[in-house]
């Protein structure tokens, strides 16, 4: 298939792009009119990329479709790269010149932004490095019996968890324990910090807090919150993929969107083995047969992942893949 002849390949690339745009299968005046050949020409030429495999016949209609053989042969012998709007890349550069944000805030935003900019959904996996330390631990008393523990690390990484006090417990002997923490414990590898909570400071509590076990597990927990459950998962723009034609069908809008509520389903667009994009198409994706995965890793600050844009098969591959160009390109002037 690699041998198609111009003109096949100048059609298939037609047909792929205008499918894309108009979500209506392709009929042979449109391709008359755009290649200046015989109908009869051009329905030959349509029935032998079929014949290949890299389209397929819409059954109510006489047009032809790309199949997911024929995505994959434009995505990688016909995609032209495609450059992005001034205004879209505006948004990108706000977000790259923006010094104050912390590594997660940093990954959401710009899972926000690429979601705006290809209208599909977009998400992000990530984990902590090893190389993180603690920096402070924060407690965030939200009213008598509730509190919030802030973990911050050195790399930007910011994770929190929700206690209810029981009545024998005050507010402020947990305020004093942080600081005790924060005092022997800031420069702490994260990993280390569940053994020397465990052998240097409650040693010290026991003496200085009456419910001193009750205080500890709060602290553990939080610490021990942060170290097991590393995989930071974020999805932006899931009601996106409610806009495509593809998913009109009430039944397959509830897959899909059950699908994406799951994180064990999210879990299975696993991290590429290097730093480039790469696209899973349809049943390739390891997720929905019905759906594309463009995904890409990331090393920032003290998280690494995967970056992964979902949507239709009928996606705009050249405006997904220039995004995720832009994105890498400044991830790696940022990880430098």
């Amino acid at each position: 298939m690699r041998k198609l002849d111009e003109r096949r390949k100048s059609i298939l690339k037609e047909i792929v792009e205008c499918y894309i745009k108009e979500a209506k299968p392709i009929g042979s005046k449109h391709l008359c009119d755009k290649f200046n050949c015989s109908s009869a020409t051009i329905r030959n030429e349509m029935a032998s990329l079929e014949k290949l495999g890299l389209l397929e016949k819409n059954h109510i209609s006489s047009g032809r479709i790309p199949s997911e053989a024929g995505y994959k042969y434009y995505v990688e012998h016909l995609m032209e790269p495609k450059k992005l709007s001034g205004e879209e890349m505006l948004k990108l550069q706000t977000l790259f010149s923006n010094k104050n944000l912390t590594v997660s805030d940093a990954i959401e935003k710009c899972l926000e932004i690429i979601s705006d900019i290809t209208n599909y959904t977009s998400v992000s996996l990530g984990e902590y490095s090893d190389e993180n330390v603690l920096r402070q631990i924060s407690i965030i008393p939200l009213d008598e019996v509730k509190l919030v523990a802030l973990v911050c690390t050195d790399k930007g990484i910011v994770k929190n968890k929700q206690f209810n006090l029981s009545p024998d417990i005050n507010m402020i002997e947990v305020v004093k324990i942080s600081e005790i923490i924060n005092k022997m414990l800031v420069g702490t590898p994260i990993s280390m910090v569940s053994e020397r909570l465990e052998y240097d400071i409650k040693p010290i509590i026991s003496k200085q807090v009456e419910q001193y076990e009750a205080v500890y597990g709060i602290f553990y927990d939080a610490f021990h919150d942060f170290i097991n459950n590393n995989e930071n998962i974020h999805i932006v723009g899931k009601s996106k993929m409610l806009n495509q034609p593809e998913y009109k069908d009430t039944s397959e809008i509830k897959r899909l969107i059950s699908k994406l509520e799951d994180e064990e389903q999210i879990r299975k667009i696993e991290k590429n083995d290097d730093r480039n994009i790469s696209i899973y198409i349809g049943s390739e994706s390891n997720f929905d047969d019905n759906v594309t995965v463009i995904k890409t890793n990331y090393s920032l600050g003290g998280e690494e992942g995967t970056i992964a844009i979902i949507g239709p098969k009928r996606m705009e591959y050249d405006r997904v893949v220039a995004v995720l160009n832009i994105l890498n390109k400044w991830l790696e002037e940022k990880g430098d």
